[in-house]
């Protein structure tokens, strides 16, 4: 993951007043425009136990493909792989009805299929 600091730190949401802090270099919450129609996409962001981890969230709607793969080019670096999951039914744990989210373990890469099958 890209540390959370520098130009992205002008989009860094003021939550201590209601979260104890505003984060570090690892983690806190963002506001972004959505490059599709520029309403906000809410974004949280940590690394630890071993992933990093970003949610994103819309008001009235899930974000989209291209809103997604913004967020992952502001978080993450070129060359690291992330995912979306979709978990066994029995864990899944719907805490925002329009949030997604993308996770990269830290100590390990994510098996991909060969580049045919997912060009």
């Amino acid at each position: 993951m890209k540390p959370l600091s520098g130009t992205i730190n002008r989009h860094r949401l003021n939550v201590a007043r209601t979260m104890g802090w505003n984060g570090d270099d690892t983690c806190g919450c963002f506001r972004f425009p959505s490059p599709i129609d520029g309403q906000p996409l809410l974004i949280q962001v940590s690394a630890e136990n071993g992933w990093d981890h970003v949610s994103v969230s819309r008001a009235k709607r899930c974000p989209n493909w291209p809103e997604m793969d913004f967020v992952k080019q502001q978080f993450f670096k070129d060359d690291e792989v992330v995912m979306q999951l979709h978990v066994a039914r029995t864990d899944h744990i719907n805490v925002h009805p329009f949030c997604l989210h993308l996770w990269r373990p830290q100590n390990a890469a994510i098996p991909l299929p060969p580049g045919w099958m997912v060009g």
